[in-house]
């Protein structure tokens, strides 16, 4: 199966970002390494739901943002897909024992962090007992897949972000979080092979 990569990314993208890509596509050469995991699992009734963290607020670009589980390389990762299982571990409580890798989607640069962020799609086959990791998850956001493929949830927003002031972006709408920016143009490349499989 390919992958819908950018086409699905540039879909979510404010204007401002897509210019800020392609404007900056030489400084990801240098860019630091991350890695999260979009992480399906059956839910109440069966019903399959993926995992979503809202960040703590600090001092930072990511602050008070929903994101997937997932963080920087540390040193003892062997790779991109043990960075993800790590955070995922570290961030939400799930083993990475418990969790199967799927598939690595399409990477994307992060211009305000510096970071190529590379997410991975994984599944579970029970629901994880979940714990949120204090220091930096201030609530878990489980959404079931039937009300993220909802067109309802496309939505746009007026946000002021770091590199831009009360711009419109397109953004989800999932479990009353919006959602923008890197974490949804991730989310649009998922959507889009959801559809695949319809």
């Amino acid at each position: 199966m390919r992958l819908p990569g950018e086409a699905a990314h540039v879909e979510m993208a404010p204007i401002e970002r897509v210019i800020a890509l392609k404007r900056e596509a030489e400084r990801q050469k240098t860019a630091k390494k991350a890695a999260v995991m979009v992480l399906f699992y059956p839910g109440a009734k069966e019903e399959t739901h993926m995992i979503l963290i809202l960040r703590k607020t600090y001092k930072g670009v990511h602050s008070n943002q929903v994101g997937f589980p997932g963080g920087k390389v540390e040193p003892e990762d062997t790779s991109l897909e043990d960075t993800a299982l790590r955070e995922t571990e570290e961030e939400v409580g799930v083993p990475i024992a418990s969790v199967e890798v799927v598939t690595a989607l399409t990477d994307i640069y992060i211009p305000p962090s510096h970071y190529v962020v590379q997410p991975y799609l994984g599944i579970t086959r029970k629901r994880p007992q979940f714990i949120a990791q204090e220091e930096e998850v201030e609530a878990l956001i489980e959404v079931p897949v039937r009300e993220f493929l909802d067109p309802e949830v496309l939505i746009e927003q007026q946000i002021t972000t770091s590199y831009a002031t009360n711009i419109q972006v397109p953004a989800f709408l999932l479990g009353g979080h919006v959602v923008w920016g890197a974490t949804a143009m991730m989310l649009n490349e998922v959507r889009s092979l959801l559809h695949q499989l319809d």
